[in-house]
């Protein structure tokens, strides 16, 4: 991407990003994402991610995000339990081990450095 631009991320259209089978702890959740910029180096990722309700395990990236629609509980392995909802930011560090408890289908925004 060489241009500045605008996206409005509640309409934007996402393609399925299948889930290990091994981190789906409870319940159907399905992924669906969009990388809508990308450094040269491929080191920063800038997109918007979507999961339906459930329970999954993660191992973070360097992230930022803000919640665009929906809501979920964060537990960050040996630190704090996150609440977000529409509108909150949230940064997870790099190697934190997650487990996401996904209330209603979550949609956000986020800038990931690898």
């Amino acid at each position: 991407m060489t241009h500045s631009f605008a996206l409005h991320i509640p309409d934007a259209e996402l393609e399925p990003e299948p889930l290990d089978p091994a981190q789906i702890v409870s319940g159907s959740p399905e992924v669906t994402g969009k990388v809508v910029w990308e450094s040269a180096d491929g080191r920063r990722l800038r997109g918007i991610w979507q999961i339906t309700p459930g329970v999954v395990t993660d191992t973070e990236a360097d992230e930022l995000f803000v919640v665009i629609s929906g809501r979920a509980t964060v537990e960050v392995e040996d630190g704090p339990t996150l609440t977000v909802g529409p509108g909150d930011m949230a940064v997870l560090r790099a190697g934190d081990r997650t487990t996401w408890t996904v209330h209603e289908t979550l949609r956000k925004a986020y800038a990931i450095d690898l």
